[in-house]
């Protein structure tokens, strides 16, 4: 019998992969600044000031101090 709630999570884009800087961290839960302004909280091991790769809610990892470009297509 196949796993119907497998297959529907199957259908789901993948969660996005986002990169930003730890402002602060309260109880294991930090807060993190991404590049365009927004504030999204993640569970998992960091400290403030550093950058961070945010996925679904978890800290996956540090991130390289890169420079913030944007550009229109």
């Amino acid at each position: 019998m196949p796993n119907l709630y497998k297959q529907f999570m199957d259908l789901q884009p993948p969660k996005p992969l986002m990169v930003g800087t730890v402002e602060y961290v309260i109880g294991g839960v930090a807060t993190v600044k991404l590049p365009g302004g927004a504030m999204v909280q993640a569970r998992g091991q960091a400290a403030a000031g550093l950058r961070v790769f945010v996925r679904d809610g978890a800290i996956e990892g540090p991130a390289p101090e890169l420079t913030y470009t944007e550009g229109e297509v």
